[in-house]
């Protein structure tokens, strides 16, 4: 069993609840400014918004005093919409005004949503206003509890609130000597946060979780990796998720930060630059394409060999305690706006001569490893301690083990403490296969060091064992052929060779245009060759056992979770 020794970086205030929370920001961060945001970013010369932190408590506390006048306590509120201020006042609104809140993916299609909307049992639905139609057709509907719909942004649409007017209606409640907010007492334990599982199974799962879940997590994070109130944080993933969730939104503003929101996915380097962004939280896949981009513009300038020799002397003297990475990179640094210090990054593994890569220019790279379940926080590399490939150390709050291991010392992780979920609502028998005796089992395989690093091999879903008993882990293979320079993402299955035989297969994903500037324009089976010769190449570093023996190739990109997980069993229809 591990837990690490005590390895606490810095100190850090404890918190319960989210009451606890505001109350903390307001009174430590008060004139900081907590969100910054464009009123249009489609503008030639676009309006910057900011809020302070005394102004957002007062929001919250207004809109979820107008919310409770509605008679909404204990009841459940939907939340679908893109990353906004707005979210991050209806989220904490409801969470502290004694509701449910049920984040939603922005991104589900509408027979989802429905879907969702229903099996959540919620009577309150905030949304964009994208969603007016299907909100509109669910609160017409008998087969649900939806009878308030609140858009956030100011449409006037009969049956329809507007946040807008239910925020100034707060105001005047409290300035008239409204105490229904002041008197709300959390209970720290209760359900109040649901989250539905991402979906790269067929059907999402409801988390159950608590504050005191939630803010157990951020408090143990606090004292592993430490973001300053003087940081810029920019919130790009989708805010529904428990990952950007809790560290962008709530540790971010534990941290007394200032939150500034994404304009879309191709404006993270311009919005980066604009925000002047310091601490960036996202995912592999994204890290991985900004940094390719970056190796090809070196290699066009002939400079590859200058920056190799640049980041060996760069390397010697960090030994010595000499930092001069931000001026030996100047250049490529400012292209993510020069203030980037921090990439906190989870979801999936990264490349390891990516986190390498990274750490050679200057930027600090904090891999975390978790799950919606563990609110999500289990593991995390900390200011201090890193070891690339690995998902740092077990928080200091949990316990952590390896279930049946093998001779190598791999097996199931499972994780005890407070992070660690109330259950799945109202599913008893999938809580009961991964809840025992408040161990949870993770479906991660992985394995410990000698220094206590976790390491994680793949889920234990997506083991391929072969008819030897061989077991294959999917995701180790995907790295190297990741790793060809053209090469986008890829997807190693198995297909069943013979009776006794099973053989490994790719589905590999290449960049037209990086393919043709690096071989040359040539035709799709030209290529395919090309390809098969560079997999031939990473099969001889690789036991026989491994060995792709079939490839197939495509510009197409995979099936993806707008977490940017590959949604595998998708994938795995197409090919077998």
């Amino acid at each position: 069993m591990k837990n690490g020794k005590p390895r606490k970086v810095h100190e850090a205030q404890s918190i319960s609840n989210y009451k606890e929370l505001l109350e903390m920001v307001k009174e430590k961060y008060s004139k900081n400014v907590a969100y910054k945001y464009k009123k249009d970013y489609t503008a030639k010369e676009p309006e910057y918004i900011e809020v302070t932190y005394e102004k957002y408590v007062e929001d919250v506390k207004a809109l979820s005093t107008s919310l409770l006048d509605l008679g909404k306590e204990n009841k459940k509120v939907v939340l679908i919409g893109k990353n906004r201020y707005e979210w991050c006042t209806a989220y904490m609104a409801v969470t502290t005004g004694n509701m449910v809140i049920v984040p939603l993916d922005k991104a589900l299609p509408d027979n989802e949503i429905e879907s969702l909307v229903t099996r959540s049992e919620a009577e309150v639905v905030i949304f964009d206003k994208k969603y007016i139609d299907v909100m509109t057709k669910l609160k017409d509907e008998t087969n649900n509890n939806v009878n308030t719909l609140i858009c956030m942004d100011d449409e006037k649409v009969e049956g329809t609130k507007s946040y807008k007017d239910l925020l100034e209606k707060g105001y005047e409640l409290l300035k008239n000597g409204d105490t229904k907010y002041e008197n709300i007492e959390i209970d720290n334990k209760k359900m109040s946060i649901m989250l539905f599982t991402s979906g790269t199974t067929n059907l999402p799962k409801a988390v159950m979780l608590s504050q005191y879940n939630i803010c157990s997590d951020i408090s143990a994070i606090a004292t592993w990796v430490r973001i300053y109130e003087t940081d810029t944080l920019l919130s790009f993933l989708p805010i529904h998720h428990t990952f950007e969730c809790t560290i962008t939104f709530l540790y971010g503003m534990y941290s007394g930060a200032t939150v500034a929101f994404c304009d879309g996915l191709k404006y993270i380097q311009k919005n980066l630059q604009e925000y002047k962004v310091s601490v960036f939280v996202a995912v592999p896949l994204v890290l991985e394409t900004m940094y390719k981009k970056i190796q090809n513009a070196i290699e066009e300038q002939g400079k590859t060999k200058l920056i190799n020799t640049v980041s060996k002397i760069s390397n010697a003297l960090l030994k010595c305690h000499i930092d001069l990475r931000k001026v030996f990179f100047k250049q490529v640094l400012d292209q993510f706006g020069g203030n980037l210090r921090v990439v906190l990054y989870g979801a999936a593994p990264m490349n390891k001569d990516t986190i390498i890569g990274y750490n050679n220019l200057g930027i600090d790279l904090v891999q975390g490893y978790g799950l919606t379940e563990t609110s999500p926080v289990i593991s995390a590399e900390t200011d201090k301690e890193k070891r690339p490939g690995s998902v740092g150390l077990v928080l200091d709050t949990l316990e952590a083990r390896i279930d049946n291991p093998d001779k190598d010392g791999v097996g199931e992780i499972s994780v005890k403490g407070p992070s660690v979920m109330m259950g799945y609502y109202n599913n008893e028998e999938e809580t009961n296969k991964v809840l025992k005796d408040g161990w949870f089992s993770t479906g991660d395989f992985g394995y410990f060091d000698k220094d206590d690093f976790l390491y994680v091999t793949g889920r234990k879903k997506d083991i391929i064992v072969l008819k030897n008993g061989k077991n294959v882990y999917p995701q180790e293979i995907e790295f190297l052929i990741n790793k060809i320079p053209y090469v986008a993402e890829s997807l190693v299955y198995q297909r069943e060779q013979s009776k006794t035989d099973t053989m490994l297969c790719a589905k590999i994903v290449y960049d037209k245009d990086l393919i043709k500037e690096k071989l040359g324009d040539k035709t799709e089976e030209e290529y395919k060759e090309d390809i098969w010769n560079e997999v031939k190449e990473i099969n001889k570093s690789l036991p026989i056992f491994k060995h792709i023996k079939n490839i197939t190739i495509t510009t197409e990109s995979l099936a993806k979770t707008t977490t940017q997980k590959v949604k595998r069993y998708e994938e795995l229809k197409k090919v077998n």
